[in-house]
């Protein structure tokens, strides 16, 4: 018996290609359009640590006066010292905190040179006291 090419039966419909998640030509979930947000923060956004420490000891060395063996002037004079590092790593990192470390020396700085004018007081005072009680003699 032989078969006409008529009477074969037609062939199957070829199966779709396989598609591996990732390597689609049409996404298959649309994305919503708009704004994302970043879900980090980059080491430019950060504050500097030195200089929140400048700040914070700045204002606090008017009040560190109470405090026995550390003094204000010490305090005062970390303010000044941290906002001077503060300052020059944030040149370098891109940090931010600039405001902070400038704010934070000036108030040490401001302190520093009021304890001076007051010691330098305190000793005149000592002096003129001196002399009027006792006398200027030879």
């Amino acid at each position: 018996m032989s078969t006409t090419p008529g009477d074969l039966p037609p062939p199957p419909p070829p199966a779709p290609p396989t598609q591996i998640a990732g390597q689609q030509v049409t996404p298959s979930t649309s994305v919503p359009v708009g704004q994302m947000s970043a879900p980090y923060s980059p080491a430019g956004a950060r504050t500097n640590t030195l200089a929140i420490v400048s700040l914070a000891t700045g204002i606090g060395s008017f009040f560190a006066h109470i405090v026995p063996g550390v003094g204000g002037f010490t305090v005062a004079l970390i303010a000044v010292i941290t906002g001077f590092i503060a300052r020059r790593q944030i040149r370098e990192t891109g940090e931010k905190g600039m405001g902070l470390a400038t704010a934070g020396m000036v108030i040490g700085a401001i302190h520093l040179v009021l304890i001076v004018i007051a010691v330098f007081a305190l000793l005149f005072l000592i002096f003129a006291v001196g002399i009027t009680i006792f006398g200027h003699s030879r």
